[in-house]
Parts: C-alpha cells; structure tokens; sequence
C-alpha cells in the first residue's frame, strides 16, 4: 500500500497508508492525514490517484508544499520524493512500509485499501503493456497481476471458440504456466458466468447450495472462486478466473471489483488480438486477391484487360513485331516490359526511345548513332539504341510522332536489320526484336500521308490495344488500393484507405490520363490530405468532374448512331449496302443519318 511517513525529530517515523482516491493532510482532526503543526493550515493539501499516477496538490490558498526543494502548487510524485509541507517533512512510498507505526482511519478499511492496491497494480502492468510484444505474453502478465493482488493461487484466462470454452492461459502464485489446466476448472461455475454473463463469486464452493451437487466442485475441492466475463462491444468473448483452494471466503466484493477492472482490460487485450487477426487475416486475402489479378507489374481483372494479357502470353515468345496502341496512360510501356520480360531476349537490353521527346535533327543519330564529326558537336563516336539493343528488345514509344523522313530510314533498318551510323558509310548488323506504341490513331495518320502505310504494317504485325481506364470498371478501385498502399509506405504517411464516396467519384471520373492520372492524383492526396480517409474533395473530384449519368435509352441511341456511322463509313457512304450488313430497313438507317449534319454523302465517301 502507498503511504507518507512523516520524519519526526525524535524517535520512528510515523506513517500514515493512502487508501483512498483523494487522502487529505492538515492540521483539522477531520483529515486522512491529520498532523498537529501550527506550520499547517488546516485543510493544507491532497494526494490524489488518477488511477495511473499519484500527484500532490495545495488546498488552502496559502499553503506551501515543496517537492525534492521545488514549490509546486501540483505536481506528479514518485517513489520516495521528498515532500515539506510547512516544516513538515515527509516522504511518499508507492510500498508497505512495515515495522513503522502506521495511522488507519478509525475503520480499518480494508476493502479500499484492496481497491488502492488493484488499481496500482493495473496502472503497473499498463505501463509494462507497452513493452509486451505478443498477445500471449500480454495476457500472461496480466493473470499475474490479477493473482497476486487478489491473493489467489492460480488464475485462467478462457476463450470462447463457437460457444465452447478454451483456455488461453493457466497460471499459478509462483507465475508457472498450469499444465492439465483444463482438469482443474468448474464446468458448472464456468457455465453460470457465460449463461448470466455477469461477475460471479464463490466464497466456498463446496458448501455453496448452487455448487454443492456439482462434480467438478466436489471433485476438485474447491474453495474461494471468482469468475467475471470478458467483454469488448458485447461480444462475450471469454472469461478470466481465479480461485485459491486452501482458504475460504477469501473473496470479497472489493476483490471483484478489482478482478473485473482486470477483466475489461483483457477484453481490450482480446479485442485488438481480434481486430489485428482480422487485419492480418484481410491483408493476406487482398495481398492474394491481388496477386490473382497481377499480370507482371501489371494489375487488373476486366475482360478487355484479361484479352491482352493472353495476347501477350503467346507473342511474347515470338520474335515478331508487335504495335501497341491505347491512349497516354494506359501503361503502355509496362506491357512493352512485359513482353520482353517473357520473351527469349529476357536476357538481352531492353532499349526505351521516345520518339517525341527527341528533337528531329538529332533523332537519326538517337536511333542509329553517329560517327565523330558528322555534324557540329560530334565530338566522338557514340552507337544508337539500335546498336545498344542487339541482342534484346527495342521499344519505340509515340512512334506516331516519328518525322516522315525519318520513317524511310526506320523502315529500311526494320527489313534488313541493318543500319548505318550518321556520317558512316560502314552497315552494321543487328538482332533486335522492335516493340511501338502510340496513342495516336496510325490509321487516321496513314490518310493524312503523316505516316507511312508500309512501316505502319512492318510495325502492326500483332496489334495490342490497351482499354482507357474508364471502361475497365472495378479495376479503378483495385488499382486505386494499390497505389495508396504503396506510395503511403514511401511517404510514411498515415492515410489507410478511401471513403466510399472517393470510390464512387473515381468510377464515375473519365480518366482522360489514365493510370498515370490516377496515380498522380492519389500521390497528391497523400501527401495532402488531413484525415486518415481519401475524400473526393481530396483527389479533386468534385459533382462537376465526374461523368454525368444518361438515361440508358438516350445512351443506347447513341451507341446505335456511332456504330451506323462507323459501318457507313466502312462501306463508302453506301446507305443501301450499310443496312443490308446490319440486317435493318435502309429507312433505318436513314433516320439516324437525318439527326447526323456529318453523316456520309449518300453513295460517297464519307466525309472526315
């Protein structure tokens, strides 16, 4: 029990055990710790237990209390800290001081100082919580503490598994786990606390009239027991028992109480055990969900997705050209890598050339390298990503932004697989295999005579199309998780996920940019946001960026106005050959072409 001993000038110090919450000192009779000193005021000061940490306060307003030589109207006090209240000296110990004069109220009470002493020992072991990795180890150290400030002999935590009992942990006095603990349990005084789920004592178990007739009870000769429930946001999730089989009516009301203050803690205990196998159990399952939906250092599940990762299964091993097209930020280069990645030049270079990025003057020498004072700056000799990729893959991203000019010269080196240095007059050899994308449309371009129809099939011998990410439907979200997770670990940033009203913006949201938007967005919340969920307003989605919602006839309108056209165009503005390959009445299709002002002549070209 903690306690102030008062240092008097002659003989034994005097102490006077705290008890209580709030212990009172002063010169009146009426204090818990009344000292006769005209250095006192009459109500001088308090030592108040928040249930963690003891502190001493002034009462009177003139009143003066020193702590280890500092005034201090309140200040927190610890083991052995030297108090002056007045001229009185005194020092606070958080333990008994036996073999001193100790000052009791005129009642004794026992059952508080029971409760100070449970209370201490709680606000011990939450202390020691901290530096107790494991849930195993926590519960242990707590069934230690229960048993020694109960003054119990062994102690038993118990967990419910499908309604049936478990035990979790079994513990004796001398802090040694049980063995056969389950042999040493009352199933009927079990069962009494789950059924009422209320705290339950047994002052003498085998001449209890409730108890008397059970076997286990007079099997195990039970004497003092004490069961309370466990319970987190009521769930009964076990409970925690303590019995001494050599004393009876050991167990008082006040050791409940304390044994149930135990018992919420465990039930907190439990409960994160449960919250934290749920997390673990969750993040396993997504961890693997998300492996199933990985392609590569690709991720995703739509059908249109799913068709070009099974493409790219069986080109990859070919050593054929393949174009891939798709709008900026579908992640192009990624399957570009892919193919590579799956590919027999796996070993070989993977060489990146953007073909808009480089100025035009410089591209020839970019891609096939040049020779030293072939042109102004040429200062020495430097082989192209041509040279560099033999042996391995050369990717040719925005090759739509590739000059005409240059496209002679690309296409020649794409026949022979030979090329010549800027400069040089010396053709060189490689192996290469070459991979193209744009987000251009190549076909359109072909029209325009801005490229060449015949490198355009040298390219185009697999075609691999990537869907923009609007069209690809949940995959927003998979991706959107993925993405959190990952650059919130970059960041250390505490962000764990995404309101449901952040998802729902994302899938309405066109994209435009793609992935790459979508990734710079979450990047930006991250590291902007203020609360632990991504909003809408957090990523910039607001009502006015989202895709706004058509009723499905209008919608289906027009998707049946886009596919005419599309197929009028096929067939050269011919109206009455359109309806014949659609199977409708050519009046069909000419009440859409009537809403259309750029609709193809009839029997024509169509116009672009």
């Amino acid at each position: 029990m903690p306690s102030l001993k008062w240092m008097v000038s002659e003989g034994r110090p005097r102490v006077f055990g705290i008890y209580k919450r709030v212990t009172s000192i002063g010169r009146a009779g009426a204090n818990d710790v009344s000292i006769d000193s005209d250095s006192l005021e009459a109500h001088h000061a308090q030592v108040v237990f928040d249930g963690r940490d003891f502190s001493v306060a002034t009462v009177d307003a003139g009143a003066g209390v020193l702590v280890n030589g500092k005034k201090k109207k309140k200040s927190k006090i610890y083991h052995n800290d030297k108090l002056m209240l007045g001229d009185v000296d005194l020092v606070f110990s958080l333990y008994d001081e036996s073999g001193s004069t100790r000052e009791l109220d005129s009642e004794g009470s026992h059952s508080q100082a029971s409760e100070i002493e449970g209370m201490l020992k709680l606000s011990d072991f939450n202390r020691r919580l901290l530096e107790i990795r494991t849930i195993p180890d926590q519960i242990e150290t707590l069934l230690d503490a229960v048993i020694d400030v109960v003054h119990a002999n062994k102690g038993f935590v118990i967990l419910l598994r499908d309604g049936d009992p478990e035990i979790a942990a079994a513990r004796n006095v001398d802090r040694e786990t049980i063995p056969d603990a389950v042999t040493q349990l009352s199933d009927s005084i079990l069962r009494r606390c789950i059924d009422t789920r209320q705290p339950l004592i047994v002052s003498d178990a085998v001449n209890d009239t409730m108890f008397n007739s059970s076997e286990s009870v007079l099997d195990l000769k039970l004497s003092s027991v004490m069961v309370a429930p466990l319970i987190a946001q009521g769930q009964l999730l076990g409970l925690i028992y303590v019995g001494n089989d050599n004393v009876v009516n050991l167990f008082e009301q006040s050791s409940l109480e304390v044994l149930t203050v135990f018992a919420g803690q465990a039930s907190l205990i439990l409960q994160n055990a449960i919250l934290l196998n749920q997390l673990t159990t969750d993040r396993d399952r997504i961890a693997e969900e998300l492996e199933a939906q990985r392609f590569g250092d690709i991720i995703g599940s739509c059908p249109s997705l799913q068709e070009v990762f099974r493409r790219v299964e069986k080109v990859a091993a070919a050593d054929i050209n393949v174009l891939i097209t798709g709008e900026t930020g579908t992640g192009k280069e990624l399957f570009a890598r892919e193919l590579h990645r799956r590919s027999n030049r796996v070993d070989g270079p993977f060489i990146v050339v953007n073909c808009g990025a480089i100025p035009e003057n410089l591209m020839e020498s970019e891609l096939f390298g040049h020779v030293r004072g072939a042109f102004t700056g040429a200062v020495s000799t430097r082989q192209g990503s041509f040279q560099a990729a033999d042996g391995g893959t050369l990717f040719l991203d925005e090759i739509g932004e590739m000059p005409l000019a240059l496209q002679v010269k690309l296409l020649r080196a794409l026949q022979e697989r030979v090329v010549v240095k800027v400069g040089d007059t010396k053709p060189q050899s490689v192996d290469i295999r070459v991979l193209a994308a744009t987000n251009r449309d190549l076909e359109a371009a072909i029209k325009d005579a801005t490229f060449r129809e015949d490198l355009y099939y040298r390219l185009n011998v697999v075609n691999l199309h990537l869907p923009p990410l609007r069209e690809r439907g949940d995959d927003i979200a998979i991706l959107a998780k993925f993405l959190l997770n990952k650059y919130a670990a970059e960041f250390g940033a505490t962000v764990n996920g995404f309101t449901p009203k952040a998802l729902d913006a994302m899938r309405s949201y066109d994209w435009p940019g793609n992935v790459r938007q979508l990734e710079n967005r979450i990047k930006k919340a991250i590291v902007l946001a203020d609360k632990t969920l991504i909003g809408p307003e957090d990523l910039d989605l607001g009502a006015d960026q989202q895709r706004a919602v058509v009723p499905l006839t209008q919608a289906r309108e027009d998707f049946t106005r886009q596919y005419i056209l599309e197929v009028l165009e096929r067939n050269g503005g011919n109206r009455t050959r359109t309806a014949r390959d659609l199977g409708v009445d050519p009046r069909t299709v000419f009440r859409y072409l009537e809403r259309d002002p750029d609709a193809p002549e009839p029997g024509g070209p169509a116009r672009g």
